[in-house]
């Protein structure tokens, strides 16, 4: 991806906020593909004139098959307020999945506790000091008799919380082989039918509220 071809939702001294296409991982990791950081910073150095190091972390990371709504702070100001907003709960964070077959209940509230394991996240029935809280709140918005789409606010943020709660209750997310799907997303093995598409912070600077949306996430 070039910088000009990111999509971006929001951009001051503070923020940078990009729509991140499924397949592209948030953050350089050890496999040495492009990032979306990446990206970003070479589209901040050609925006702002601004050769060499770039300042530019990502306030939360999405999975790479996943899309949707990405923060970056550009300054440690920033991103020092954006993480007390985190932790003091003041943001909010909506999903949009299509999952196969359809929940039983069109709503309801999940809890699982969940164990970080080797590349997933695994359900367990017995508390430890492994063992994570994991709850989100979800309901229907369309369905059929063979998929559903579903809106999901987190309301704890667990590693692949949403994939593997999703799985455990005999639903998962379409495309996502990982966690139990049969069947691909668009034809495609790079991606999830899971977007970030809400995500709601106080302004680390001015605290107006800010909310951001990604395009909808397609039915067909």
């Amino acid at each position: 991806m070039k910088p000009e071809e990111l999509d971006i939702l929001y951009s001051d001294n503070h923020l940078l906020v990009v729509n991140k296409p499924a397949g592209m991982p948030t953050q350089p990791n050890d496999t040495g593909e492009m990032s979306l950081e990446d990206v970003c910073k070479e589209w901040v150095r050609n925006e702002c004139n601004k050769p060499g190091n770039v300042y530019l972390h990502a306030l939360h990371r999405i999975d790479k098959p996943v899309s949707g709504v990405v923060v970056f702070a550009r300054t440690s100001k920033a991103l020092s307020r954006l993480n007390e907003s985190m932790r003091a709960r003041e943001t909010k964070k909506i999903y949009k999945a299509l999952v196969s077959p359809p929940p039983t209940k069109e709503e309801g509230t999940l809890e699982h506790l969940l164990v970080h394991g080797d590349f997933r996240a695994l359900v367990v029935s017995k508390p430890s000091a492994e063992a994570k809280l994991a709850r989100l709140h979800y309901k229907t918005e369309r369905k059929d008799k063979h998929i559903a789409l579903l809106e999901i606010e987190l309301e704890t943020g667990r590693y692949h919380q949403i994939r593997a709660q999703m799985s455990a209750i005999g639903s998962p997310i379409v495309g996502d082989g990982k966690y139990g799907s049969k069947e691909s997303f668009k034809g495609s093995s790079k991606a999830i039918a899971l977007q970030h598409s809400h995500f709601e912070i106080p302004h680390p600077v001015t605290k107006e509220r800010l909310c951001f949306k990604a395009p909808e996430l397609s039915w067909e």
